[in-house]
């Protein structure tokens, strides 16, 4: 607590006024109440933001506890006060994610994020950019395409940073020093206990998420043998049918001579041959960024039934319908 306190002296920053204009119209507009978790963090957040040190917290929360709506209050808190928010996801599809929900949320407000992707033509980036620079956009949310020396922000007053273990300190520092002293906000699904995220990150205050809020299904989870094998992929098999999705998560790309576990590769010829009614995919560390948020983007609209991948899989990425997850060998 000690080292927190001083840290924070360390770091003057904006304060921030609560000014119940965007926030109030949000919350209002919103078709579900917010949870408990979610009112706290909130309110959590806001009292950093108003306070003049630095706001430099950590938000944890499993997929599905509903990060983003709480971060949306942080980034419109910053535009009340004239400030412009930037949100950075590790990943496009990530990325494109967040703007879809951010774009659903705002549409009530008359308000639209702004998006900027590395694979974006150069003249809708520059575009961007220059919307940026002059303050005419408020929200941005973007990949590491938001760090180039290119970018700048007329007043950066706000930095959410999500799944932020994947970012280095300085591609962090890139996108932060582009304002002045603007408050930091991260946000992780990886389970952290608070005892370990106080030792582990010092200066960070942490918020945590727990319960879903009303309307997310729960996760049921069950382990099957190996002699229920058959069953299990009938059992997928008929879920994709129904209209349905499945993940298939394996730990290795390849078949091994040193390890008797079925391969992403393999899994997935197998099965686009026992299921020729149903469309495939397979995603793995070793395809290029840009092959692999097609692969996702295209399970994300529905084009695919069952996608194959290693653990590199993005788990949180929402689809079109109800999945299915189904790992083989857990516990490796």
């Amino acid at each position: 607590i000690r080292a927190r306190a001083v840290a924070k002296r360390q770091r003057s920053g904006i304060a921030f006024e609560v000014k119940r204009q965007h926030t109030t119209r949000l919350r209002e507009a919103l078709p579900w109440e917010l949870t408990h978790d979610q009112q706290q963090a909130i309110r959590e957040i806001t009292a950093d933001m108003t306070a003049p040190d630095r706001m430099h917290r950590l938000l944890m929360g499993d997929v599905g506890t509903g990060k983003t709506v709480v971060a949306l209050f942080a980034m419109l808190l910053a535009v009340e006060n004239d400030f412009q928010a930037a949100l950075m996801a590790p990943t496009e599809l990530l990325a494109e994610q967040h703007a879809a929900t951010l774009t659903r949320l705002l549409s009530p407000l008359e308000m639209r994020p702004e998006v900027l992707l590395g694979r974006q033509p150069a003249a809708e980036k520059a575009t961007v950019r220059a919307r940026l620079a002059s303050g005419q956009s408020r929200i941005a949310v973007g990949t590491h395409a938001l760090m180039q020396e290119s970018v700048s922000f007329r007043r950066l007053g706000l930095v959410v940073i999500d799944e932020q273990h994947r970012f280095g300190v300085e591609q962090r520092a890139a996108l932060i020093g582009k304002g002045a002293a603007p408050d930091v906000l991260l946000l992780t699904a990886t389970p952290i206990p608070r005892t370990l995220a106080l030792t582990l990150y010092g200066d960070l205050d942490v918020s945590t998420l727990r319960e879903r809020p009303p309307g997310r299904g729960t996760v049921r989870t069950a382990v099957r043998t190996d002699g229920q094998r058959e069953r299990v992929l009938d059992f997928v098999r008929a879920e994709c049918v129904a209209g349905r999705q499945a993940y298939v998560v394996l730990p290795v790309i390849e078949e091994s001579e040193r390890a008797d576990l079925r391969a992403a590769t393999t899994m997935a010829a197998s099965l686009a041959a026992r299921w020729p009614d149903l469309r495939v995919g397979l995603v793995h560390g070793r395809l290029k960024a840009e092959e692999r948020d097609a692969v996702m983007r295209r399970f994300r609209e529905g084009e695919i039934q069952a996608l194959v991948a290693t653990t590199i899989i993005e788990v949180g990425i929402d689809v079109a319908n109800a999945t299915i997850m189904l790992i083989e060998h857990p516990e490796r």
